[in-house]
């Protein structure tokens, strides 16, 4: 009886998708094609490949509590370890969220996904440096019944990545429905510093949704809820609403994700305490960072070290996201999200000392050791690869294009083993320049192009849409989390143009640059160096918004290195 009552709710769903995908402009509606995706056969298991750990993992659909009455129709990751250490696998009790998966640096790893959706679907790891043909480009989508043989080497230092999907204009709606999930990886390094760890080492999974009378989850039925993203107005962490953390009064270790398709938080404990910052996306950062807040985008990690010693028995203490402003035009900033406005501050888990002890881990003052580069070490120094962000009431595209199988421009092509400077920034302006020419001043050295003008020349031109924001590129502008798939990048250097210090301000203390990324939050105006590297493999890596509402409309590139 469930079984067919989810395959019917999908199936209205899509139908009402598909009504409302017929009366969009033929623009948008040329995003929404699979733009010539060719259909790889899936990779199998190689004989040659010796893995020191080996799992299946299951995409399926599920029934799971997480309000209470009746259950919510979710789709969820499983698992089953074939071979390795027993502590590579662990579910997180009562929630949809896929089980955390615990590596080690230099393993070897063979990951079975098995497609049991009715949909078709692929997984990325984010954060991950793996063959570009083990990335889950949406290029290896696989179809319902179908199995896709994942083989790579642990090759990262240690922190927490993610698991999800990323079939094209599938990935927001997959994610939201549950497939998620985080990757643990550890290494000598951490293991010196003998961390909290065990039952003192939590993930903490932010996410927002929103629910039916029944319990079931709303997902975007509005253009509006794709162009600013979907906001949900309920939080839950770990798959559960208004989440309680028990706790002794010791340091513990938060490994915290932002798993929501759009929201954006501003992490601050309601008493003022400062927030201690350990690690982000790519690992430990060298020296631990004290921050009033800190601002965490869909995609982005924090490592924090989060001390109880010395609070009483019985004591709560609560963390929210603070009041912020300027991701969202004015008018999305007041009407998307509900009761849980974007940007405004409410609670997001609270945490109960339950417990009182006198032993405790001690905070290090060197955590590690990062190998920078220096502008001198890349092979543009003057001219900066762009990914420039342009808005537009019908599109959110990144470099002028929307996203299309095997349509490269020329500066889209890294050699491999190089080490590259980029440049995110805001496209804005009226001013009708072509992306393709824009994209060749910015690559010159020039930056006025890809900022003076918004074209959005798909092929050199072929949508027709050149100059058509006008003035409007101001008033559509919001903060975008962009992310660069393959090996983890460091941040140069983030400046912000005049017009938007005021919103600017109530964020710049809680971004964290101080160590590696692989995702980053651009604010409106803002204008953000990176040096990346592209290194030991070669083949297609994407880039995209990580707003995952964006990323499905086309806000997506790739980076072929060759």
């Amino acid at each position: 009886m469930s079984t067919h009552y989810s395959r019917r709710r999908f199936l209205a769903q899509s139908s009402l998708g598909l009504l409302a995908f017929a009366g969009l402009p033929r623009v948008l509606q040329a995003m929404e094609g699979m733009h010539g995706m060719p259909k790889i056969t899936p990779n199998k298991a190689s004989p040659n490949f010796k893995p020191d750990v080996e799992f299946e993992l299951f995409c399926k659909p599920d029934w799971v509590s997480i309000l209470q009455g009746k259950k919510t129709w979710v789709q969820k990751y499983s698992a089953r370890l074939l071979q390795g250490p027993k502590e590579t696998l662990t579910d997180i009790a009562g929630s949809y969220l896929g089980p955390i998966i615990r590596l080690k640096k230099g393993q070897k790893v063979r990951i079975h996904l098995h497609n049991e959706l009715i949909q078709p679907t692929v997984t990325h790891w984010h954060g991950l440096h793996v063959p570009a043909n083990m990335d889950g480009h949406p290029q290896y989508t696989i179809e319902p019944n179908e199995t896709l043989v994942y083989e790579f080497e642990v090759l990262n230092r240690a922190g927490m990545n993610i698991y999800h999907p990323h079939p094209h204009e599938l990935t927001a709606r997959q994610v939201y429905h549950g497939l998620a999930g985080t990757i643990i990886v550890n290494d000598d390094e951490e293991a010196a510093l003998e961390l909290p760890s065990g039952e003192y080492e939590i993930p903490i999974v932010i996410q927002d949704r929103r629910f039916d009378a029944d319990n079931q989850l709303v997902y975007a039925g509005h253009m509006r809820d794709r162009m600013m993203g979907f906001y949900g107005d309920r939080v839950l962490v770990n798959g559960h609403a208004d989440f309680q953390l028990d706790v002794a009064s010791r340091a513990y270790r938060l490994r915290v994700l932002n798993g929501s398709t759009a929201r954006i938080y501003k992490l601050a404990w309601d008493d003022g305490t400062p927030i201690t910052v350990i690690g982000v996306d790519g690992g430990l950062l060298e020296k631990p960072e004290i921050k009033p807040y800190v601002m965490l985008a869909p995609g982005e990690r924090l490592d924090v070290w989060a001390d109880f010693s010395g609070r009483a028995e019985g004591s709560q203490l609560v963390m929210r996201s603070a009041a912020f402003s300027g991701v969202l035009p004015k008018m999305g900033m007041m009407h998307h999200g509900g009761s849980l406005a974007v940007g405004s501050e409410y609670p997001i888990f609270t945490v109960n000392v339950t417990r009182k002890v006198s032993e405790s881990h001690s905070l290090p003052s060197q955590l590690s050791k990062i190998n920078w580069y220096k502008v001198s070490d890349t092979a543009n120094p003057n001219k900066p690869i762009p990914i420039a962000i342009s808005e537009n009431h019908m599109a959110m595209l990144l470099n002028g294009r929307p996203y299309q199988y095997d349509d490269l421009q020329d500066f889209e092509r890294i050699k491999v083993d190089t080490i590259q400077l980029m440049e995110i920034f805001h496209a804005h302006g009226g001013h009708g320049m072509a992306a393709q020419d824009s994209s060749e001043d910015h690559q010159s050295g020039g930056m006025g192009g890809m900022r003076g003008g918004m074209g959005m020349g798909h092929r050199g031109g072929g949508m027709g849409m050149m100059g058509g924001m006008g003035g409007g590129g101001m008033m559509m502008a919001m903060a975008h989390p962009i992310h660069l798939h393959g090996q983890q990048f460091q941040v140069l250097s983030r400046s912000v143009s005049a017009g938007t210090e005021d919103d600017y301000a109530t964020v710049s203390e809680g971004f964290i640059n101080s160590g590696l990324k692989d995702t980053v939050l651009v604010m409106p105006n803002e204008t953000i160096r990176i040096i990346k590297p592209f290194q030991d493999f070669k083949g297609l890596f994407m880039y995209h918004c990580h707003n995952l509402e964006h990323e499905d409309m086309g806000m997506m590139r790739d980076f072929s290195v060759e």
